[in-house]
C-alpha cells in the first residue's frame, strides 16, 4: 500500500545538507514532490522540484506514525511499518501552506495512483468550502481515482470539522488523550468520523464515560523520532507534538492495513474503507457517533481481522 504524505516534505534522503531518519527502511519511499522549492517565510508555496525534504520536522513526525520501521533497535515503530510512503511537500519549513499548492498536491497523488492521502493540516474553522475550490475539486478528483483521503478535524476546540476535513469524502479525525478522551483542542460536529491518539489535555466536563478517565496531569504528547526543532535538525523525539495532526496517520495507517489485508476484497472503494473503519471502532462518549467521537477510537486490530463482519454501511 502506499500512502502519500501532504505535508512539510519528509526526511526520506540525504540532500542539501539533510540526513535522512535512520528509522525509516530505505524501500519505504516512492518518489514525490516538492511543491515549495522556493520555501520562504510566506503562506504561499512557489517552485517545484522533486526533492521534498523536512526542513520543519512536522511531516517526518506524521510519515514516521505511519510507517517509521520496526525490529531494528532504533527508536519505535509505524503502525503500517510495510507500507509505502510518497512525500509531497505542500507546506514551508515554517509549517504554513496555501490553497492552490495543496490542491495540486492533492492531484498530484491520486494520479500518482497512491491507496490514501494523509492530510495532517487545517484551514481555520470559520474557513467555508466556497473559499476553497481548488481543494474541493481536487477531493473530489482523488474520490473519483478511488483514492481515501484522511484529514485531520482541527486543532481550535472548534464546534465544526476544519476543511479539508470537512470536506465530503473525507474521512475526518479528532484527538484522544492517553486517558480516553477527547483532547481539549480537538474539533468537534457532526461531520467527525473517528477519533485517534493525539496526546494532549482532556477537553473539559467529560463525565459519565466508561473508558474515558479524566485526570488533572496533562496527557503525554505523541513521540515519533523527528527534528529536535525545525531549526535544530539532529534526531530526537522532541516534546510538543500533539494534535489532530498526529491522530489523522494513525487512521491512514490503519486504512493501509484494512486494504493490504485484503478483509474488503483487492480493491475497495474509498467508502467501504471508511465505513469499515468507522463500524469496527470502539464507541466513546454517550452510546453511538457523537459529536465529540464520531464513530470512536480506531481499532486496528478489529478493523483487519476477517472474523469481524462487514456491516452494510461498509460494503
Amino acid at each position: 500500500m502506499t500512502v502519500a504524505v501532504l505535508d512539510t516534505g519528509v526526511a526520506y534522503a540525504a540532500r542539501g545538507g539533510l540526513l535522512p531518519s535512520p528509522d525509516f527502511a530505505p524501500r519505504t519511499f516512492v518518489k514525490g514532490v516538492d511543491l515549495c522549492a522556493h520555501d520562504a517565510q510566506v503562506l504561499a508555496c512557489r517552485g517545484r522540484d522533486e526533492f521534498p525534504e523536512d526542513r520543519n520536522g512536522h511531516g517526518t513526525h506524521v510519515a514516521g506514525t505511519i510507517a517509521e520501521a520496526t525490529g531494528n533497535g532504533i527508536g519505535l515503530t509505524g503502525l503500517a511499518y510495510g507500507a509505502r510512503t510518497m512525500p509531497v511537500k505542500v507546506l514551508n519549513s515554517h509549517g504554513d501552506g496555501d490553497e492552490e499548492t495543496i490542491a495540486k498536491g492533492i492531484r498530484y497523488a491520486a494520479k500518482a495512483g497512491v491507496d490514501i492521502i494523509n492530510l495532517s493540516l487545517e484551514f481555520n474553522a470559520g474557513t467555508v468550502a466556497g473559499e476553497i475550490p481548488d481543494i474541493i475539486d481536487a477531493l473530489a478528483y482523488a474520490g473519483w481515482r478511488g483514492v481515501l483521503v484522511v484529514g485531520a478535524a482541527g486543532n481550535q476546540a472548534a464546534t465544526a470539522v476544519a476543511y479539508p476535513a470537512r470536506a465530503a469524502g473525507v474521512l475526518s479525525v479528532g484527538a484522544t488523550t492517553e486517558h480516553g478522551c477527547v483532547a481539549s483542542f480537538s474539533n468537534q460536529g457532526t461531520r467527525l468520523d473517528v477519533v485517534a491518539p493525539g496526546g494532549g489535555e482532556d477537553a473539559p466536563g467529560l463525565t459519565g464515560d466508561a473508558i474515558c478517565h479524566p485526570s488533572p496531569d496533562r496527557g503525554r504528547d505523541i513521540f515519533q523520532l523527528t527534528y529536535r526543532s525545525p531549526t535544530d535538525r539532529r534526531f530526537d523525539y522532541p516534546d510538543g507534538y500533539e494534535g489532530t495532526s498526529m491522530a489523522a496517520p494513525a487512521v491512514s495507517a490503519t486504512a493501509a492495513l484494512v486494504i493490504a489485508a485484503g478483509v474488503l476484497g483487492s480493491k475497495p472503494r474509498p467508502e467501504a474503507i471508511m465505513g469499515r473503519l468507522e463500524a469496527t471502532a470502539r464507541d466513546l462518549g454517550p452510546p453511538g457517533a457523537d459529536r465529540r467521537y464520531g464513530a470512536g477510537l480506531i481499532d486496528a486490530g478489529a478493523a483487519t481481522d476477517p472474523a469481524v463482519p462487514v456491516t452494510p454501511a461498509g460494503v
